[in-house]
């Protein structure tokens, strides 16, 4: 049998730009914890893949849990102390493939800015659908200290 590669370099650029501004919008939303704004991008059936191995299928109820987590952390008591939640983190992409005519997976890592904070790795997939791209299903890995 002979395997197939599924990545499209015709596309890699388009695919980079996409997922470089979908990694810019979880910054923004985290910066800023902005629920809304972190999960602009996830479709209404989105399939969500916790880093503590729950899973969420749906935009409503994950967008609940990004605001109640977002929320503990704008009223967390020390702003510079680890929060649990969204803490001082940057989003960096790390791998990109286009693996389908309007089908991207990336891989983007979230790397805590403070020690002790929480950093995880994760599986995105991109699907573009009416002129713009939506997270279909994601699923997040937290980094372990070695």
């Amino acid at each position: 049998m002979t395997r197939p590669t599924l990545a499209d370099p015709s596309a890699e650029a388009t695919a980079s730009a996409v997922a470089h501004e979908f990694a810019a919008t979880l910054q923004r939303g985290g910066d800023t914890t902005d629920a809304d704004e972190y999960d602009r991008w996830f479709a209404d059936d989105v399939l969500w893949g916790s880093p503590y191995g729950l899973v969420l299928a749906g935009y409503a109820p994950l967008n609940s849990v990004h605001h109640r987590l977002m929320d503990a952390v704008k009223h967390a008591p020390d702003p510079e102390a680890p929060a649990q939640g969204a803490p001082a983190s940057v989003f960096e992409v790390v791998a990109v493939q286009a693996i389908a005519p309007g089908v991207i997976v990336t891989q983007i890592r979230r790397r805590a800015l403070l020690e002790g904070g929480f950093s995880e790795m994760a599986l995105y997939v991109l699907v573009e659908r009416d002129g713009g791209w939506w997270l279909a299903a994601a699923q997040n890995t937290p980094i372990k200290p070695t």
